[in-house]
């Protein structure tokens, strides 16, 4: 977790980032458990910003192919991302997107978005190479195999983090190191 100086060094420096600029998209990529959306929703209390999920983008259940989800970082949705908000983004216009529901495995909900100037993506593969070139500011945020898991824990129950722990963790620190995903970053916790 992110100490005060930390977030408040965040915030400057995103400042810093908006000086001549109509609108900002900020990445906050980097391990489960690691403080992504809290770091998003603290920011979200400083400045009137828009906040989207990568967890809302997770590949629907149609898509899952063997080969897609060999793919590093295939397990999202980044094409729907880049369509529905990314390139709205860019458009600098109102629009709306679609939440995928893993549990439900359905889109569930639309969500409607103004245009604001601070726009922050959060979650693991927000900094997949497809979407990168989209970005004005990337974090990355890390924690130790340990406190990961209790947080998971704490999160998401025993039968989730053991899906953590066996899938999905390894799906991401294969994408981290692989695509240098940290590396990319302009600063890393």
């Amino acid at each position: 977790m992110l100490n005060i100086g930390q977030l408040e060094d965040i915030l400057e420096k995103i400042k810093v980032v908006l000086q001549g600029k109509g609108t900002i998209i900020i990445a906050i990529d980097g391990n489960s458990g690691a403080g992504k959306s809290t770091l998003a929703q603290c920011i979200e209390e400083h400045f009137d910003c828009n906040v989207f999920h990568m967890d809302d983008f997770f590949l629907p259940a149609d898509l899952k192919t063997e080969e897609r989800l060999k793919e590093i970082g295939g397990n999202v949705d980044y094409m729907r991302f880049r369509h529905e908000v990314a390139d709205r983004l860019m458009e600098g216009n109102n629009f709306e997107y679609r939440v995928y529901n893993c549990r439900t495995l359905s889109f569930d909900r639309t969500v409607a978005v103004k245009e604001k100037r601070i726009n922050i993506v959060e979650g693991v593969y927000s900094m997949h190479p497809t979407l990168i070139d989209i970005y004005d500011y990337k974090i990355f945020l890390s924690i130790d195999c340990k406190q990961q898991l209790e947080r998971i824990m704490k999160r998401s129950g025993a039968t989730l983090t053991q899906k953590f722990k066996e899938i999905w963790i390894p799906m991401e620190n294969k994408y981290f190191e692989t695509m240098k995903i940290k590396e990319k970053s302009d600063i890393s916790y």
